[in-house]
């Protein structure tokens, strides 16, 4: 399994608001926005805006300040929206208990911060748990080996806890702020 990537996140803040990288990177770093979620470097940042930007999923454009050394801000194209939208309603996400705690939370967060429906976000996401746990459960019932069922036991209790989790989140109006 690939390790997840920021993108589409990058892309979703990028919707919300045109940003150079200090403030996409500000965003990461925060634990009140992204920063419980993902641990990214400048570099790596760097490293991603260059990708969609050679991608044409965003443009940038150099700033120049009199007080200040030239900036490039980046604003997402046509195409970085529909990839942005497609990874927002992802119909199939991971049931992986990494992913939901960094790719689907992070989907929450960009939802609610341009403000769009976070229900089928939500939905999505148990059905997706759901089914890997219909999965696992028949694969504890065809085996007999101890230490596998050890192991699909504990899987199975991460995704009745995320099943459980996922039936509990309300989102409340204005819970993203910009910066704080």
């Amino acid at each position: 399994m690939r390790r997840p990537v920021p993108d589409e996140v990058i892309l979703g803040l990028l919707r919300y608001k045109p940003a150079h990288g200090y403030d996409l990177l500000e965003s990461f770093r925060s634990p009140n926005q992204l920063g419980r979620m993902w641990s990214l470097s400048t570099s790596q940042l760097y490293a991603v805006l260059k990708r969609l930007e050679e991608a044409g999923e965003i443009t940038g454009e150099q700033v120049n300040s009199e007080d200040a050394p030239a900036k490039v801000v980046y604003t997402v194209t046509c195409k970085g929206l529909s990839k942005l939208n497609n990874w927002l309603y992802d119909p199939e996400p991971s049931a992986s208990i990494h992913r939901i705690r960094v790719l689907f939370l992070s989907r929450l967060y960009i939802a609610e911060l341009l403000k769009v429906e976070t229900e089928k976000i939500i939905n999505n996401q148990k059905k997706a748990c759901v089914s890997q746990l219909k999965v696992l459960l028949d694969e504890r019932e065809k085996t007999s080996n101890t230490f596998e069922n050890l192991a699909i036991d504990f899987i199975v209790g991460q995704l009745e806890a995320a099943i459980t989790w996922l039936d509990q989140i309300r989102i409340q109006p204005s819970t993203v702020k910009e910066s704080e």
